[in-house]
Order: C-alpha cells, then sequence, then structure tokens
C-alpha cells in the first residue's frame, strides 16, 4: 500500500524573519545600539578597519537629532555595546567617556541632516572601495548582486584631504542625494540605510561588487547586464528590506566576532 504524499504546508505556517518593531523608544534604541556594535564587530571580522579610520553611525529614535557611533581609536573587533558614544548636533559628546572622530562628524551629521529617513550610515577604508574610488566612475551593472546600486549610487569626485569641515560633509550629502550610496573619490565607500543592517549590508556587498568589477577588468572586458534587466534586478534586491534580510546570516554566521560585544551600559 502507497503513503499519500506529503501535503504542502500553508505559507502563513512558515516563518520568515521581518525587522523587529518596538513599543518604547528605550527599547528601539537598545535594539539599534545592538545592531551598530555588531556591525562593527563584523567590520573587523571582515577586515574592513585602517588604524583609526572608519566609523558606523546609527541615529537615536528619540533625539533625531543625535547619533550613535564608536569611538574614536578604538578597535572594530573589541568594542562593546558600553564604548558607544552619543553625539549632539554640534559634534558634542553627550553619553560616553570617549574622543569622537572628527572626521566621523563631519560626514555623518551632514549626511543624517541631509537625509531624515537615513537611520545609519557607514564608512570605512576598506581595500577593494579605496582601489575602486582611485578610478572616479560608478560601479558598472555586470553582476546580479551590483544591480541593487543600479542608478542609485553617486560619486563624490573630489578630494581635499582627510574630512574635518562640516561643508566637505555637506557636499558629500549632496553627493549622495536620494541613493543607497557614494563612491568618495581617492577616499572609499559610504553606504546609508533605514536600518543599521541594511546600511551595514550595504557597504558589505558595495564593498565585494568593488573587488568583482577590479577583478573582471583586469580580466578583460566585462560584459553588462543590459538596463532594462538590471533595473528589474535592482527593484528585486536593492531595497532596504531585501538589504535587511540578507544581512540576518552574518550575524548568526560569524558569531565567534560577537562573543562580548553585549554588555549592559
Amino acid at each position: 500500500m502507497t503513503n499519500p504524499p506529503p501535503q504542502p504546508i500553508p505559507v502563513d505556517q512558515l516563518h520568515f524573519a521581518m525587522p523587529p518593531t518596538f513599543q518604547t523608544v528605550e527599547e528601539e534604541r537598545a535594539h539599534r545600539k545592538a545592531r551598530l556594535v555588531t556591525a562593527l564587530r563584523l567590520f573587523g571580522k571582515f577586515g574592513f578597519e585602517e588604524g583609526v579610520a572608519g566609523h558606523i553611525t546609527a541615529r537615536d529614535p528619540e533625539w533625531t537629532d543625535h547619533f550613535w557611533v564608536n569611538p574614536f581609536g578604538m578597535s572594530f573587533k573589541t568594542i562593546k555595546q558600553s564604548d558607544l558614544l552619543l553625539v549632539n548636533h554640534d559634534g558634542r559628546v553627550v553619553h560616553g567617556r570617549h574622543h569622537v572622530n572628527q572626521a566621523a562628524f563631519a560626514i555623518h551629521s551632514e549626511v543624517h541632516a541631509a537625509r531624515p529617513d537615513v537611520v545609519a550610515a557607514a564608512h570605512s577604508h576598506s581595500t577593494h572601495g579605496r582601489a575602486f574610488s582611485t578610478l572616479g566612475q560608478l560601479l558598472d551593472p555586470i553582476t546580479q548582486d551590483v544591480c541593487a546600486f543600479y542608478q542609485d549610487h553617486a560619486l563624490f569626485d573630489d578630494y581635499t584631504g582627510v574630512v574635518l569641515d562640516r561643508e566637505e560633509g555637506r557636499r558629500i550629502g549632496v553627493a549622495l542625494d536620494r541613493h543607497k550610496a557614494v563612491i568618495l573619490r581617492n577616499h572609499g565607500l559610504l553606504t546609508v540605510g533605514t536600518t543599521v543592517d541594511a546600511a551595514a549590508w550595504w557597504f558589505i556587498t558595495m564593498e565585494r561588487s568593488c573587488q568583482v568589477q577590479l577583478l573582471a577588468q583586469a580580466a578583460g572586458k566585462a560584459v553588462s547586464i543590459d538596463h532594462q534587466s538590471a533595473v528589474l534586478t535592482r527593484d528585486q534586491i536593492g531595497s532596504d528590506l531585501a538589504g535587511w534580510v540578507n544581512y540576518q546570516p552574518l550575524t548568526t554566521g560569524h558569531a565567534d566576532a560577537l562573543v562580548g560585544a553585549y554588555d549592559e551600559d
């Protein structure tokens, strides 16, 4: 006697993770800080830090002209949640006991001011992002993954030294416009998102897309994806929700990098 074939499980009984919601600003603040230190630890794991350069920020959910950021001169690999700084709109530390990176404030304060929709911004001196930034060009749609940035990233086509002036940060914000990322010529990459997870994912996959294009260009002439297909692919994988979803496996797959990260303030 043959057993009946297994029946499909109703779709509403299948689990699919979605971004959390919060009852209070305190809960949301704690979550953003936890995700911020997670992203910093993963950036350290992936080799994105270079000396004291690099920073990720998360807007405070209550005081929206303030943001949380990693302290100046502290390794991404060892940073803890209690180390995070809260910086006000004047660049003064209002929570924490360390100095803030002035370049982080000059860039991120103006990006957050220009983009009220942005919760988080990520910038570091990653190897392939820096290398690609020297070309003074945008990424080409040569792979499925890079299509997330198709017509959704910009080039800040200037370099005047370490960014310590808020006017320079304002110009970066103008170049970013409504996009998810900007290539800072001769400097590196900057990505933004409506969640910390999305901003971090866009940086990670943009860095890898820079690596892929550099490899492809070194090997020969890459074949680009046509405009219509690139737009379709961007619409499929380029939303901040898609970025959030793609980021989740990293937090479980690299749990070793997160040991000790979540101490209490």
